[in-house]
């Protein structure tokens, strides 16, 4: 989901000073009550849960011997850092997950808790907290099997104080998914000249070209910090069509898989995850 931590760090491992820009706040302030909105500003992330949730859900399902037919990932900790108005927290509750979305701005929480109230078995297996990932380090040492960082780190001020952040909450042999734009110039056409001043599929201003990382550059801060990196895939989003599909290409958005080590490392493979679409559509933009 689209997110605003911004990390002003003055020591390592610090929880005391995080900070969230005051300008991004504001900005995603004023679209919070339209998370929900399917036709709306988050149109491309409701349509991203057709490739991201199965993604999750089917490396997940691959890495255990344990299956719950109906709740698959039944006795899975996930946390969805950035989780906006929920939209990922649900669809992964439904799973059976048990989840905890965290966002740094409140009317976003507010608006995801409102929206899970409706569906009683949700309401149950989904917590959410006003807060940023630095913040709850402290109270969640290896807590979480699974987290989740879809559409968060081009918003993130220091990636490799958020890596290390990630690794501590996360369980030994814990998943980390990370969705994201690569820093291309196809991907600062794309994704911010097109999709957001020509054809307003995300609000002006939501992304800063400098701040976009590439997959090798975040495969190296992960490997440099405990984490096995197992798949890194293509993704391609189609404006006309309002829908994703899985690409070879990672010159626009790109999905990845990392492991805290303590697990057995995996083949590296850069295919498309299995039982999903991987058509290769044009595009006009490609960018959440």
């Amino acid at each position: 989901q689209l997110s605003l931590f911004r990390f002003t760090v003055k020591r390592p491992f610090s929880t005391s000073h995080s900070s969230v820009d005051s300008k991004e706040m504001k900005k995603f302030q004023l679209l919070a009550h339209k998370w929900w909105d399917e036709e709306g500003e988050y149109a491309a992330l409701h349509s991203m849960n057709d490739i991201r949730v199965p993604f999750i859900r089917d490396t997940l399902l691959s890495m255990s011997s344990n299956y719950h037919p109906g709740n698959p990932l039944s006795g899975i900790k996930i946390l969805d850092v950035g989780c906006g108005g929920g939209l990922l927290s649900e669809p992964l509750g439904r799973l059976g997950a048990s989840v905890t979305g965290i966002d740094p701005v409140e009317d976003n929480i507010r608006t995801a808790d409102q929206h899970k109230s409706f569906d009683p078995v949700l309401a149950k297996r989904i917590q959410y907290k006003s807060s940023s990932l630095e913040e709850i380090v402290e109270e969640s040492m290896e807590t979480f099997d699974v987290i989740v960082a879809s559409e968060v780190v081009e918003h993130v001020a220091d990636l490799e104080m958020f890596i290390k952040c990630c690794s501590q909450v996360l369980k030994p042999e814990g998943s980390l998914f990370i969705t994201t734009i690569n820093k291309t110039q196809l991907s600062y056409i794309l994704g911010i000249v097109v999709a957001e001043k020509i054809m307003g599929i995300v609000p002006e201003g939501t992304h800063d070209w400098e701040k976009f990382v590439s997959p090798e550059e975040l495969e190296r801060l992960l490997e440099s910090n405990g984490f096995s990196v197992r798949t890194v895939n293509g993704m391609l989003y189609n404006p006309l069509l309002g829908s994703w599909s899985w690409m070879e290409s990672r010159s626009l958005n790109y999905a990845l898989h990392a492991v805290k080590s303590g697990a057995p490392r995996a083949s590296h493979t850069t295919d498309a995850p299995p039982d999903t679409d991987i058509q290769q559509r044009s595009a006009t933009a490609g960018t959440a």
